[in-house]
């Protein structure tokens, strides 16, 4: 099945057109959902709402720098450019806005650990269907029945691409220019991520100390990644057959393990002034 990129161009006069994809809405769309979640549990326990939009802005501002700074990191070129968004980029810059603003607003770090994690999920695998609909990230050749062709993706997902972009070999007499179905690997995490927000909105509810939760978030999300990063149409290897994904999942891992096991066991704290407002 070919799969085309979503983007709309719309003239405008003097500028000559802008352009709208369907990354950047799902992406819009990923933050307006998280913001809404935070918002819902924040009124479940009778903590102040607005702390729900306070997390959202910065968090939007913070992952787009993040992202961006981190692919300038990896791969160089300009920072001003369309594209280059990483994920773990814009979750560090993400994560430290959001610390940085509780701090400012006086809200102990493990409450917004805890009423952010479910949300982290859920707008996680809204910004993958981003991806697959704009045709990036995608995996490795596959003939699976649900393999999908990339014609006009990021970059098209030809055998020439293959070999010279992701150093994947190519059986002797392939056409370089031939257009080969790859692993959805968008999709696949989309699924599983959608599964983790599942288990972590009802595990919300457990009578567990505040934070733990947001450890239990990191660990799914390291390890979803690392085995899906064995797909991934990639050649960033750092630590052998590693890449660089995986090389930061596994520190996740490392720090959701030690995150659960020192808020499992420890008194949750007062929720602070700020948060405790009810108008």
């Amino acid at each position: 099945m070919n799969v085309y990129p979503l983007v709309w161009r719309f003239p405008v006069p003097l500028l000559g057109h802008i352009e709208i994809t369907g990354y950047g809405i799902m992406m819009m769309v990923g933050f307006l959902m998280g913001g809404w979640l935070i918002a819902l549990e924040l009124r479940r326990r009778g903590l102040h709402e607005e702390y729900a939009a306070d997390i959202t802005v910065a968090a939007v501002i913070g992952g787009i720098i993040g992202a961006k700074l981190w692919y300038w990191a990896m791969n160089g070129g300009s920072l001003f450019s369309r594209g280059g968004l990483v994920w773990y980029g814009g979750f560090v810059g993400g994560a430290a806005a959001v610390m940085i603003n509780g701090w400012r607003k006086q809200v102990p770090l493990r409450w917004t650990f805890q009423i952010a994690a479910p949300s982290l999920a859920a707008a996680y695998a809204l910004g993958r269907i981003g991806c697959f609909i704009v045709n990036d990230d995608y995996g490795r050749p596959t003939n699976l029945p649900w393999g999908v062709k990339f014609p006009q993706g990021l970059p098209p997902s030809t055998a020439e691409n293959m070999t010279s972009l992701f150093g994947i070999p190519m059986p002797p007499g392939t056409d370089p220019q031939t257009v080969l179905a790859v692993h959805p690997t968008q999709l696949y995490e989309v699924a599983i991520m959608l599964a983790v927000f599942a288990l972590l909105w009802r595990w919300r509810l457990k009578d567990k100390p505040v934070g733990w939760l947001f450890g239990v978030y990191l660990l799914f999300a390291g390890v979803e990644r690392f085995v899906i990063e064995f797909l991934r149409a990639k050649d960033d290897r750092l630590l052998g057959p590693l890449t660089v994904a995986q090389v930061v999942s596994m520190v996740l891992i490392v720090i959701a393990a030690s995150l659960i096991a020192k808020y499992s066991h420890s008194p949750s704290p007062d929720p602070g002034p700020y948060l405790s407002q009810t108008t």
